[in-house]
């Protein structure tokens, strides 16, 4: 009877392995083509960065990750961790643990097992052209307050998309 509670353990640990071994984390590359220094914020995971004209940040989210955000902060000061910015500040922190105040343009998301989620929203205001993409989806252009791409309002359910489960992603700023 002993060889029954062994059996199952290890049938246990063995399902457990095999999914912690298909569960990754999804690379965000985040650019800023702007002409001038925006700040990008990511919540839960990422916190935030200066990030100057041309350059890109790379930030890895874990698999389960629901209700990710990224978006650009504008016309930020800051001194070492805290300061303010005049659209997307979240708190007057450097490194976001909350979402940011509108005006922002948001790159949303859920990375899950087999299948991610993502969208853009400017339900809580527009403040910066973005395109949002996903390696294995389709790529979401958001250039003004009213794009056809994005969430504009709280019912308007239909701007969801789907990809692979973990795929890299892609946010840019004034594409």
């Amino acid at each position: 009877m002993a060889s029954r509670p062994a059996a199952s353990t290890v049938l246990s640990l063995l399902l457990l392995a095999a999914f912690a071994a298909s569960a990754r984390a999804a690379t965000f590359t985040i650019t800023n083509n702007c002409g001038s220094t925006v700040w990008p914020a990511a919540t839960p995971v990422g916190g935030g960065t200066q990030l100057d004209p041309g350059k890109s940040w790379t930030v890895n989210v874990p698999a389960g990750t629901q209700s990710g955000r990224v978006w650009g902060r504008t016309g930020c000061s800051f001194n070492g961790g805290s300061g303010s910015c005049q659209t997307g500040d979240c708190g007057g922190a450097l490194s976001c643990t909350l979402s940011g105040q509108p005006p922002m343009t948001l790159a949303e998301f859920t990375i899950g097992g087999s299948q991610d989620f993502y969208d853009i929203s400017v339900i809580d205001g527009y403040n910066l052209p973005m395109l949002f993409s996903c390696s294995t989806g389709v790529t979401l252009n958001c250039g003004g307050s009213s794009c056809p791409d994005a969430y504009l309002f709280p019912a308007d359910n239909t701007k969801t998309h789907a990809c692979s489960g973990n795929s890299n992603y892609q946010v840019t700023f004034c594409p």
